[in-house]
């Protein structure tokens, strides 16, 4: 009967997209900063919880020992095993998730009104008190293990992993967050715990929570929820030094079509033309099947299924990337055809059609990702760490709009760099040798 109502409550809550969102910044007693959107509407809270620093910050020789860690936090915690902790949030019709990337470690709870301080308590015991409990570990850690051994058989997985070793080297970057077969075999409970430490720290916490919830109820939420945290963790990762060189590297693998990564160096979140760079990026790359590369490489001559590309943001490094499918005795003109896109976007840029299309599709679409608390909680907690302000939720469709096509064509010219344009290819590519620069 409570599964029953929070799915009810789930789907309440889930409709219809807000259009507008109050963002109240608070501090509680303790000195936990977090932000906060009331809505007494239904007796519903989300809750999101996000650590900067993630999987990057394995200590040397422990690679994967924070995305083990991360998955174990919910395998037992306090007096309660991996099974009596999953009947108990069960139990309380309770939602956690656990979720490591390269930069952060991300903490999502849902939970009924009625049943908050016994849901906030579970989650308590799973971020300060976890078990780690010798048969948890070594079942999770097979469970990591086959996923690494089956990635290594997959030319998409291949081919990300061999464009981050290459862009990225010896960087935490360079490697996969799961860590290799030797490395995660090798990890004890003592690693574990050394991760936990290093990893969920209170001085690199973000907090949102969307719902049932007023500021003083959430500053002593905090308080009681985090306090056992450590204080400070593992220094944070160095940036790295992208090695966008320009060219192609050609990675031999027995499959029917090959797999392309392609990147140039990219914008940062902070930059002045981020925007004008993001909408580029959408004629180009970004809008599905409206986009120029779309457009070029499948519709006129079917080369691939599909072909997009995008900004990524990361906290020590910003590319900008894409991806392509083809087969192997078509890949190659695939890759000629993106090179060609790259050169003219450049140096004839967009058209003021092509502007206004981006603009009300990238405005239209803004609000619906507002769709209920915890997409709304998630959005606002990846606000926090990217340095924006409460009101940039209002503000955003007109930063959009205010770009304009001077700005976007002068922004194709400096950023866009055909000659820094980098390719890997894994599969056996008619055409196609290593040629990087």
């Amino acid at each position: 009967m409570i599964r029953a109502v929070l799915a009810l409550v789930l789907m309440l809550a889930a409709l219809p997209a807000r259009a507008d969102v109050n963002i109240k910044e608070i501090t509680s007693p303790g000195g936990i900063d977090a932000w906060l959107v009331e809505d007494h509407s239904i007796p519903f809270v989300a809750l999101e919880l996000r650590f900067r620093g993630g999987a990057a910050l394995d200590a040397p020789g422990k690679r994967g020992a924070i995305n083990l860690m991360t998955a174990l936090l919910e395998e037992g915690a306090g007096e309660l095993d991996s099974r009596a902790f999953a009947r108990e949030t069960e139990a309380l019709a309770a939602s956690f998730s656990y979720d490591a990337s390269q930069d952060s470690i991300s903490i999502s709870a849902r939970f009924l009104t009625e049943n908050r301080a016994e849901a906030l308590e579970l989650l308590r015991q799973s971020l300060v008190e976890p078990r780690f409990d010798e048969e948890a570990i070594d079942r999770v850690r097979a469970q990591v293990l086959s996923v690494i051994q089956s990635n290594a058989k997959d030319p998409s997985e291949i081919a990300g992993q061999q464009f981050s070793s290459l862009v990225f080297g010896d960087h935490p970057y360079g490697s996969p967050l799961e860590g290799t077969v030797d490395s995660v075999s090798a990890l004890d409970r003592e690693d574990l715990l050394a991760a936990h430490d290093a990893a969920l720290a209170r001085d690199r916490l973000y907090v949102s929570a969307v719902g049932d919830v007023t500021e003083e109820d959430l500053g002593a939420i905090l308080d009681d929820l985090l306090a056992g945290l450590p204080e400070t963790g593992a220094p944070l990762p160095s940036d790295a030094d992208p090695n966008l060189p320009g060219g192609i590297e050609v990675v031999d693998y027995a499959t029917p079509q090959s797999i392309v990564t392609f990147a140039q160096p990219g914008i940062d979140r902070d930059d002045p033309d981020f925007f004008a760079a993001y909408i580029l990026n959408h004629i180009l790359g970004g809008g599905g099947f409206e986009s120029r590369l779309m457009e070029e490489v499948r519709e006129k001559r079917g080369l691939t299924y599909g072909v997009y590309s995008y900004l990524l943001d990361r906290d020590g490094a910003q590319i900008w990337m894409g991806r392509v499918a083809s087969a192997n005795d078509r890949v190659a003109e695939a890759v000629a055809v993106i090179e060609e896109e790259w050169a003219k976007l450049r140096e004839t840029g967009v058209t003021a059609e092509e502007l206004a299309d981006a603009k009300t599709y990238l405005t239209g679409a803004y609000p619906l990702r507002f769709d209920g608390n915890g997409p709304i909680a998630n959005i606002a907690v990846s606000m926090q760490m990217e340095g924006l302000e409460p009101d940039y939720i209002a503000n955003r469709n007109a930063m959009v709009e205010a770009v304009t096509l001077d700005d976007i064509n002068r922004v194709a010219r400096e950023l866009m760099d055909p000659e820094r344009l980098t390719f890997v290819v894994v599969g056996q590519p008619v055409g196609l040798s290593g040629t990087l620069n």
